[in-house]
């Protein structure tokens, strides 16, 4: 049986390549972009299959009524992937109240308003699958990325959350944590080169040309293998709570959580003090 997929964030990237993956099995996609026209070559290709809408996921009646037209059109609605974002870079410091509030708008808010959307309908069918684009950033830390990271952590919490609180309805929650992929122009995004960067200060030129050389070093993954992983995923009658999409990043996340746990083990004098016990002598 086709499933039927509402996705944000289908004009390009890992969303083209799950949207394009999804039609090309035959299922029936509802595909958001913040443009229309960049769907045009889905619609070319896969006719009525594919629902085109425009839709700007920090606008929250908009998002209601794309969900809606899509429930409409398909009859039901599957998986739902909440792709949409983008990486805002700069220093801590750097940092807009502008920028910042944009960054949680799109990341964080505007996921929440598509699972709002959908959760009647999918409560009402007693099954889906709710797919949260998050990424590496959002279990580990780096330099510059302070905005786009606390967007993607909340966003990991938020969907654990999620997962327990709807289990009993039959619905599913997977959050997709990606590596680099060759999304553009068969490299990288440059995180460093997106359009999203903050006004710079040079007492931190070095950190940049420090991230550079780290980023330019990471590997490659190919859209469409990640494309037919997210297929097995959400053909899969126990899927994952979590997953990585990619190499070379799980023995980075292995020790970041080896020295947290070794951080919490260390204060543990201090918790007990914390709590009225007392220090031990020094």
């Amino acid at each position: 049986m086709s499933k039927v997929w509402f996705v944000t964030g289908s004009s390009r990237g890992l969303g083209r390549s799950f949207v394009e993956a999804a039609l090309a099995r035959g299922d029936k996609v509802a595909a958001t972009a913040r443009n229309a026209g960049s769907l045009d070559g889905l619609v070319a290709a896969y006719g009525d299959a594919v629902l085109p809408l425009e839709l700007d996921v920090t606008d929250r009646a908009a998002v209601f009524e794309s969900v809606k037209l899509a429930k409409e059109r398909f009859g039901r609605l599957d998986v739902v992937v909440n792709n949409a974002g983008y990486a805002q870079i700069g220093a801590v410091e750097e940092l807009t109240e502008r920028e910042l509030r944009d960054q949680f708008e799109t990341n964080l808010f505007g996921a929440v308003w598509v699972v709002q959307a959908v959760l009647p309908h999918l409560r009402e069918q007693g099954s889906g699958h709710i797919v949260q684009l998050s990424s590496v950033a959002g279990l580990v830390a780096m330099p510059l990325g302070g905005a786009y990271q606390a967007s993607k952590w909340a966003l990991e919490a938020l969907n654990e959350t999620l997962a327990r609180e709807v289990a009993g309805f039959g619905i599913k929650v997977t959050v997709i944590e990606p590596a680099g992929f060759a999304t553009r122009d068969g490299k990288n995004p440059d995180p460093l080169d997106n359009g999203f960067m903050a006004e710079t200060s040079p007492a931190y030129d070095d950190v940049r040309r420090s991230l550079a050389g780290v980023m330019k070093n990471q590997p490659s993954g190919d859209p469409a293998a990640a494309a037919r992983t997210l297929l097995t995923i959400v053909d899969s009658a126990e899927p994952p709570l979590r997953v990585l999409f990619g190499q070379g990043f799980y023995p980075m996340i292995q020790q970041v959580y080896a020295d947290r746990l070794k951080t919490w083990a260390d204060g543990q004098d201090l918790s007990t003090a914390s709590h009225g016990g007392l220090l031990p002598p020094s």
